[in-house]
């Protein structure tokens, strides 16, 4: 994907209680594409935040437009990774789809050059090669994280070098077909979309990032997204 304009950007952009972080990111994201000249479009899919989130989105796209903020609720009994990218593709006009987290832990360089470079049909943030990292877990959070991205390498050799990060590049059509292979929820689906996609023989490309924590709200990671992880590792390795 060139700069200028060669092919328009939809950000799937999940979101829970973000009503202080809202309004930042989307910012962060306009400006950059306004920068680099990329055609764009922020579908917000919100988990029916009791924070006032969803009105925050609403003013949001009265700024910018309708054509650039797009915003759709999902209900909560429904809601996970996989359930808001569904249900943000089906609204998503872009060639390209980039997921990322609404919480600010996420820089906004979208990493175009990359995909450019490689012409890779994935593109995906990595803490944990070159001068990528983490700042702000305590060590319980780094250790859970370095603990399942080393044992998913051991077992799967899934070719990638983060598999549990949510800031991803996809062509739309290989994100449309890793959704229908995809049956995993929570905290392992990022995994699962990586695994398959090297099944699938697609092209991921690498790039190193600062992943900072969330500076408001707190983190959805607990026990039962823990078991959840090494359950859905322990079917991919059984099943792939």
């Amino acid at each position: 994907m060139a700069a200028g304009g060669a092919g328009k950007v939809s950000v799937l952009l999940p979101t829970y209680n973000e009503r202080e972080n809202l309004p930042l990111v989307v910012w962060l994201l306009v400006r950059t594409f306004r920068e680099s000249g990329n055609n764009f479009e922020i579908i917000i899919i919100d988990d029916g935040s009791p924070d006032g989130t969803q009105e925050i989105a609403e003013q949001l796209e009265k700024i910018y437009g309708s054509d650039k903020i797009v915003m759709r609720e999902i209900m909560s009994l429904l809601f996970s990774s996989g359930t808001a990218y569904i249900h943000g593709m089906k609204h998503a006009t872009g060639n390209f789809i980039v997921i990322m987290d609404a919480d600010l832990s996420h820089h906004v360089s979208i990493y175009f050059i990359k995909q450019k470079e490689g012409n890779f049909d994935i593109v995906s943030g990595t803490r944990y090669k070159g001068n990528g990292g983490v700042y702000g877990w305590d060590l319980k959070r780094k250790l859970i994280s370095r603990g399942a991205n080393f044992i998913t390498q051991v077992l799967l050799r899934p070719g990638a070098s983060d598999l549990t990060g949510s800031f991803r590049l996809y062509r739309k059509e290989v994100l449309q077909k890793l959704m229908e292979k995809c049956v995993s929820k929570g905290y392992v689906f990022q995994m699962e979309m990586i695994v398959r996609a090297r099944q699938l023989g697609y092209t991921i490309g690498e790039v190193p990032i600062t992943f900072v924590d969330r500076v408001y709200g707190e983190s959805k990671l607990g026990g039962n997204e823990i078991v959840s992880f090494l359950k859905g590792l322990l079917t991919l390795f059984a099943t792939t």
